[in-house]
């Protein structure tokens, strides 16, 4: 029977979506993007270190080269058992198995990379040590993978027999293109086919408030009655907007205004330097501003706030102010978090990564700058799963010569934003603190914030694949929000959790009755429901939004005047 080659960072399966670096709480990630992910590889004192316990257990070192050296001995004559796991995608051409030469050079690089973890095991080094130098090495491991050779791939042959050699000067080329701007990674998507305006975020509405932050956004009724209290979206401040307002059929926002809700989002401006000081009071405060403006233009009493990502813990913090002030209950109706980590709890690699002093310098060189530049941050999110980020478009871009596909969340993704210094400040401080979890560490617009306080009815949904915001670390964040909350599970990562259509045939969502202490346990008692999260949100929002009133037949209101059509002007800053 062929064996697989467990261990070993060669030899994880290409897709998985699994890495070293899974679960990257927020300050790595925007440490990383300040400083460059590049100096993970570097692992300075980590390597020292290792390279003293290797050379102090002479026996232990002997006994893994001379087992190593036997299974390669074994490659060479046709005897070895390792194979690439079943889902390596990196393997999956007939030619890694059906030719003895590429065959070989496919299990002497899992032996390699297998024997290089077992060494960084058997070193015995302290955790933050192995920590760091088990991402060193599974980085260097992936790059150095036979499939990632040009004139190893088989693929890349096969095309270079097809097109006289076309295929590598067009891969050259695009090379070039790419490594000529930040983040220097391969393009993931082919861009020429998208446009804000055009065929994304066309759903029908206008820009009711500008101010230096934020433009809000009303969006026109769908329905002919509406819910009596309206949405506010929250998205993420280092991405833009339209992450909820894709194309049509894969619009959040369309899906709500068709169940008949009231929708407004904010449209987050792209800070340039003169904007360094911005910080989290500055974007909680805008928050504020915006539901002011909700209540006003709606006339409701109270509105819903749901915030994605880093949008959700600006939301948090802008909620715990409404409940330091006694001012929540009378304004909110109901708090939803879409891939919201608010427990920075470390675990794994990343926690090794970022120290105090490492995290100032980061500070420093935004504050330098004025920003952190959103396509380095954009860098450190492929990064983390090199495999299906990095080197799967470095073979498809530069070996096979094609180009990336054209997919709107992708295109998305590389329609980057800046973040600016002091928002880069705050956040740092506040995650490497863990200061969320901790009522009364950290301070908003003059007042303590307590998660506990913000004790309305709370939607949580987390991705079961995410790589950037793990389910079970937003399972762990629900239990800091007061009131009742309701946890989902959707389908998929980071982002495709939440774009996620009730079209998809693919889809299913988790949900539990009870809120356990453990993700595992309420893992284990969850219901499968078929379909996309966005149902069950719609229904969960229905039920607390109050009686169904006649749409309004304009938008914005006196004080409010429309400024301009969705999506407005900021989204376009480039």
């Amino acid at each position: 029977m062929a064996m697989t080659a467990e261990k070993g960072p060669a030899a994880r399966e290409q897709g998985s979506g699994k890495s070293a670096a899974e679960g990257s709480p927020l300050d790595v990630m925007l440490t990383d993007a300040a400083l460059g992910p590049v100096r993970r590889l570097m692992p300075g004192k980590a390597g020292l270190k290792l390279a003293y316990r290797l050379a102090s257990r002479p026996f232990d070192t002997s006994r893994q080269t001379l087992r190593t050296a036997g299974e390669l001995g074994r490659v060479v004559v046709g005897r070895s058992q390792v194979e690439p796991g079943p889902r390596d995608k990196r393997f999956a051409d007939p030619a890694w198995s059906g030719n003895p030469v590429l065959h070989r050079l496919c299990q002497a690089y899992l032996v390699g990379g297998t024997a290089l973890e077992r060494f960084v095991d058997e070193a015995d080094l302290d955790w933050r040590s192995e920590q760091q130098m088990r991402f060193a090495v599974q980085m260097l491991v992936d790059a150095l993978a036979p499939s990632n050779h040009p004139f190893l791939n088989p693929a890349a042959l096969k095309a270079a027999l097809d097109t006289g050699g076309r295929n590598y000067a067009t891969g050259l080329k695009q090379f070039a293109q790419d490594m000529s701007s930040r983040p220097r990674i391969p393009s993931m998507v082919d861009g020429r086919g998208f446009s804000v305006g055009g065929n994304l975020a066309v759903t029908d509405g206008a820009v009711v408030l500008r101010t230096p932050i934020i433009e809000l956004i009303q969006y026109a009724p769908r329905t002919e009655q509406v819910r009596e209290l309206p949405l506010l979206l929250v998205p993420p401040m280092i991405n833009k907007f339209y992450i909820a307002d894709l194309a049509p059929g894969r619009s959040m926002i369309e899906h709500w205004l068709d169940q008949g809700q009231q929708v407004f989002t904010i449209s987050w401006r792209n800070p340039s330097a003169e904007h360094r000081d911005w910080d989290l009071d500055a974007y909680a405060g805008s928050v504020l501003e915006a539901l002011d403006a909700v209540q006003e233009i709606t006339g409701a009493p109270r509105a819903h706030v749901m915030g994605l990502c880093a949008g959700g813990i600006t939301s948090s913090v802008a909620l715990a102010h409404l409940a330091a002030k006694g001012e929540l209950h009378d304004r909110v109706a109901g708090f939803s978090l879409g891939v919201t980590l608010l427990d920075q709890e470390r675990s794994g690699t990343v926690g090794a990564m970022v120290d105090p002093g490492t995290a100032d310098f980061a500070v420093a060189q935004s504050q330098r700058k004025g920003y952190l530049d959103g396509k380095a941050l954009a860098g450190v999110f492929a990064w983390l799963r090199p495999n299906d980020l990095i080197w799967n478009y470095w073979v498809n871009n530069y070996l096979l010569g094609k180009r990336p596909p054209a997919f709107d969340v992708l295109f998305w993704n590389s329609d980057t934003t800046r973040m600016p210094a002091g928002l880069h400040r705050d956040f740092i401080r506040m995650t490497i603190d863990n200061a969320l979890t901790k009522p009364g560490a950290l301070t908003i617009l003059g007042t303590p914030v307590d998660l506990s306080k913000v004790d309305v009815d709370n939607y949580v949904v987390a991705g079961s694949t995410d790589h950037i915001c793990p389910w079970d670390s937003c399972y762990r964040s629900s239990h800091l929000l007061g009131g009742t909350t309701r946890f989902v599970l959707s389908t998929a990562g980071h982002i495709a959790a939440l774009v996620n259509p009730p079209t998809n045939p693919k889809s299913n969502y988790r949900v539990h009755s009870a809120l356990p202490a453990s993700a595992e346990e309420w893992k284990a008692g969850a219901a499968t429901h078929p379909g996309s999260w966005w149902t069950d949100h719609a229904a969960w929002l229905g039920e607390r939004s109050g009686e169904l009133v006649d749409a309004p037949t304009s938008l914005g209101d006196e004080a409010h005047p429309v400024l301009g059509r969705a999506p407005g002007t900021y989204v376009r800053e480039s």
